[in-house]
């Protein structure tokens, strides 16, 4: 499998560096490739890559920001007649706004516009509410109510307090409330792909804020089943948690639920193997009832310290009485994100919120 950096090949130099010298004539193509391609360039990984061609594409265009910007735009517009939408390749275009348009909210606020409906802006908006603050939110917020998805998506996406990969927002962290009529404006949004971002924005808030979205919960609830859907993907780190507020908006309700026969199949296993565990739910009530199965593995950590994560089996409707048995496998096969140690490590199950007794398991090489 090619690796990510490799999208910025020579083969995307090349079709790009055509975009821009049909837009700007003077372009000098050959120059623009020789400084891209230095002797460190296949050091460099993807992010270094992107920054790397904002900064050399900086040396080709004019010093008058405004002057670029209009540039830009004409050669996305160049560079749609390729059907390049929205390909990961060209974050450097909204990385420039963030590098060199800080300055200029106006001429950027336009750019992003224009540039979030080709290739995603979110993360090149955070430094500008960082910068502008409520100024910034404000333009968001008209953003939430733009024609466009994409645009709209940004206002949702670009303010989340805890974006993966981006540059932290302090502030919405500690007090979300001012993006939440941009999240307002978005629940019932007619595009999943925006109201998805609502989902992970709450998500983002409940970690900090859960308060705050038990009372949008409360008060989404019911509306339509697209707002429903919001609140249940936003609530997966409190449902993960075990949250008893969360629990019981989605009447998840452990009381008349056993576990059984819990067994973990292949207690010693190698690193790159699997663990196989099996286990019996059954609903003890004379009532059908929601049943939300997880299950958490405790990883051994470098100092011996036990490192919870919660893996999600099912949620359904069980029958009165009805009794099923589940049968799973966890992987410990090597990846770049999780380092296994060797040693004792735990698995239990989680039936609605309630964690039962942890049965050890032993990692080895």
């Amino acid at each position: 499998m090619a690796a990510l950096k490799d999208l910025y090949s020579p083969a995307f130099y090349d079709n790009f560096s055509n975009s821009l010298l049909a837009t700007v004539p003077s372009f000098n193509k050959k120059e623009f490739i020789k400084k891209i391609f230095t002797k460190d360039f296949e050091h460099k990984e993807l992010k270094a890559r992107m920054k790397h061609t904002t900064e050399v594409l900086h040396d080709f265009l004019p010093k008058d920001y405004r002057k670029t910007v209009m540039i830009i735009q004409k050669t996305i517009t160049e560079l749609r007649k390729n059907n390049t939408e929205g390909r990961l390749e060209f974050i450097f275009f909204p990385d420039y706004i963030e590098t060199y348009g800080i300055d200029d909210f106006d001429t950027s606020m336009k750019a992003i516009e224009f540039i979030t409906q080709f290739v995603s802006c979110e993360f090149a908006v955070r430094p500008f509410i960082i910068k502008y603050g409520n100024k910034m939110i404000d333009q968001m917020k008209a953003w939430s109510l733009h024609k466009s998805e994409h645009v709209r998506r940004l206002a949702s996406e670009g303010s989340r307090p805890r974006l993966p990969w981006a540059m932290a927002l302090p502030a919405l962290k500690k007090d979300p409330q001012s993006i939440l009529p941009i999240l307002n404006n978005l629940k019932n949004d007619p595009s999943e792909y925006v109201r998805r971002s609502v989902a992970n924005n709450l998500n983002d808030i409940a970690k900090d804020n859960p308060a705050i979205v038990l009372q949008i919960a409360a008060k989404w609830k019911g509306k339509s089943k697209e707002t429903d859907a919001i609140i249940k993907h936003g609530s997966r780190t409190l449902l993960k948690q075990g949250h008893t507020e969360i629990l019981k908006h989605f009447g998840l309700d452990s009381k008349h639920i056993s576990l059984s026969n819990f067994t973990i199949t292949n207690p010693t296993i190698k690193i790159g193997d699997s663990l196989a565990f099996s286990f019996s739910i059954r609903n003890d009530s004379v009532k059908k009832q929601t049943v939300r199965i997880e299950y958490a593995v405790y990883y051994k950590r470098q100092k011996s310290l036990a490192g919870k994560k919660v893996f999600k089996i099912s949620e359904k409707t069980y029958q009165p009485k009805e009794k099923i048995t589940i049968q799973r496998k966890q992987k410990f096969t090597i990846i770049t994100t999780r380092k296994f140690y060797i040693g004792d490590h735990q698995l239990s199950i989680i039936i609605n919120g309630k964690e039962g007794k942890p049965q050890n398991f032993e990692l080895i090489d």
